[in-house]
């Protein structure tokens, strides 16, 4: 009988392992919901649930009150939603996190309520002058506002000395594709009055008659800027990647994109997850703001490394974002010639990175999809999930090219629509979400954080389902600032709708924001709908958006949001 019992523990420990046997984790059940899926086929039935139960951080069991309640254990959590709306989790695939993070710490002169612009001066200081009092320690001055990136009409660096001349200060344009610098942080830059070595880097700083240095840096020059940028330590990076991860949070937002980015930004990601602080999951893309790309021996190493090192749920890499072109001025700037960014695109998609590409005019997205029609003509069909960023503007033609080759178009409704609109041609239409959606083509919703304030996805959503036009008075005048864009720096409202026919469906939206963007991000597998298996990312809300009126949709705010089977924001 001993010899018989020492078998039995012999095999026990061959099932379970030589260590301890562990208690399964507690479910948590979720109850009397209306709860959208996104399984099945649009306007199906099968796409809803009342009820769905989490172990650990997977989803365990999908289906009505009575099957799930049968699972209830001692231990289990049950949560009674009372009839409130449940959907995937937000992926947001384009967005840059740390630049959010950044201006969630510091000034922000844009906001949907109004937008403080060097057309009002002694507001301007007033604001910049109380902030900097109010944040002693700060090595650098951080802030977001409307400008000019359209020489000569941009500001300048004495504006900023008045409220702060004893520390750098950098404010972001809200493109991102534009920086305004004080004098301090000016002469951490390197810039003189003789022309700066990288031909690409000197189009892009804006001088006066005399050739100085206004103080605005324009597309790749912003890169002239590192040194003040710097001067941020890495423990006040991380505290504000935190802090903005909660933010994201109480959006409804579970995953992202950083649509630019390095090995350095990575290690942030990789260091906060470490820590057990990181409550959104990231997948960064190497690439700066209209920077061309150079295959040097050390870009290489630092993307086979992000590559080898993370692609786990909550840090991923081996995406490479370029620019073709930029978002500043009257037109925006080409970045490449054709030529060179075939060339290294068909390098770097011979070494296995996926390509993203932002392109926002119509020449440019034609350049870029050319290029992909190249690309698996030469190297053969594979699953790359090439993405265009943007694609604001596209020409009717190539509308059904995005489906024919597909190309993810990875696009920001809040973007859309200011009164004219962003296309040259005003007898086309910018942001033609509809059309690219019957042709075939898969679309992916994001905010581009923090070009569009807040990241708001139920803002976007009422965007696309509705289509207005809206009008900000405090930017409407600002050369170069070609789009106020849905609840942003102040905007209202005109009452009237842009290109109408181009509405899409409130599920069609969800469903380019969860399913869509997962698929952009090859997390599909993972994340972006409900399903028994995937992981326990969920948002519940204040309405129901799908029988809502549209335009009530950016009203809506989340009430909890769970990330890996984890409440992180809000309470049962």
């Amino acid at each position: 009988m001993k010899t018989h019992c020492l078998m039995l523990s012999a095999c026990a420990l061959s099932i379970f392992g030589a260590g301890p046997v562990l208690a399964r984790t507690p479910e948590t059940l979720l109850i009397h919901g209306h709860i959208y899926t996104s399984e099945a086929t649009v306007g199906s039935p099968a796409a809803w649930s009342e009820a769905l139960a989490i172990e650990g951080a997977h989803i365990v069991a999908v289906g009505r009150d009575s099957e799930i309640l049968k699972r209830r254990g001692a231990h289990a959590k049950v949560i009674d939603l009372h009839g409130r709306t449940v959907i995937p989790g937000i992926v947001d695939s384009h967005m840059h996190m740390l630049y959010g993070a950044y201006a969630l710490h510091g000034l922000n002169l844009s906001t949907p309520d109004a937008s403080v612009t060097p057309d009002q001066p002694e507001e301007l200081v007033r604001r910049l002058k109380a902030y900097a009092a109010a944040h002693p320690t700060d090595a650098v001055i951080l802030g977001r506002a409307d400008f000019s990136t359209a020489p000569p009409t941009t500001p300048a660096s004495g504006l900023l000395d008045r409220a702060v001349a004893d520390r750098p200060v950098i404010i972001h344009n809200t493109s991102e594709h534009a920086l305004w610098l004080n004098t301090a942080a000016m002469k951490l830059t390197g810039i003189t009055d003789l022309p700066v070595s990288d031909p690409d880097e000197e189009r892009g700083v804006v001088r006066d008659a005399s050739g100085n240095a206004t103080g605005v840096l324009l597309e790749a020059a912003m890169q002239l800027a590192g040194a003040a940028a710097s001067r941020i330590p890495v423990d006040a990076q991380l505290a504000m990647l935190k802090d903005a991860g909660a933010y994201l949070n109480s959006l409804g937002i579970t995953s992202v994109v950083n649509a630019t980015g390095d090995l350095a930004e990575i290690k942030l990601y990789a260091t906060l997850r470490d820590r057990g602080q990181l409550t959104v999951r990231t997948r960064t893309a190497f690439g700066a703001v209209a920077v061309q790309h150079h295959l040097t021996p050390a870009l290489l190493a630092d993307l086979d490394q992000a590559r080898t090192l993370y692609h786990d749920d909550w840090v991923a890499a081996n995406l490479v974002k370029f620019f073709s072109d930029g978002s500043t001025g009257l037109v925006p700037p080409l970045v490449y010639v054709a030529r060179d960014y075939r060339a290294l695109v068909f390098e770097l998609d011979q070494r296995g990175y996926q390509i993203a590409t932002h392109a926002i005019r119509a020449d440019s997205v034609h350049m870029v999809l050319d290029t992909y029609q190249a690309l698996e003509e030469s190297h053969g069909k594979r699953d790359r999930r090439l993405r265009i960023e943007h694609a604001d503007g596209i020409d009717p033609a190539d509308v059904p090219r995005f489906a024919a080759l597909d190309v993810i178009a990875d696009m920001q409704p809040t973007f859309c629509c200011g009164e004219e609109g962003a296309n040259p041609d005003p007898a086309t239409a910018a942001d033609p979400w509809h059309s690219l959606q019957q042709s075939g083509a898969t679309l992916a919703f994001s905010s581009d954080w923090p070009c569009t304030w807040p990241p708001n996805p139920f803002v976007s959503i009422q965007e696309a389902a509705t289509r207005q036009a809206w009008r900000s008075e405090a930017t409407a005048d600002i050369p170069g600032q070609a789009l106020d864009g849905a609840a942003q720096a102040g905007a209202h409202p005109t009452g009237a709708g842009y290109f109408p026919a181009e509405r899409i469906s409130v599920e069609t939206a969800v469903r380019a924001y969860t399913q869509g963007s997962a698929y952009a991000a090859f997390s599909d597998d993972r994340v972006g709908t409900l399903k028994v298996g995937k992981l326990a990312d969920l948002a519940v809300l204040s309405q129901d958006i799908f029988s809502a009126d549209p335009l009530t949709i950016g009203k809506t705010h989340v009430t909890m949001t769970i990330v890996g089977g984890k409440i992180v924001y809000g309470a049962p």
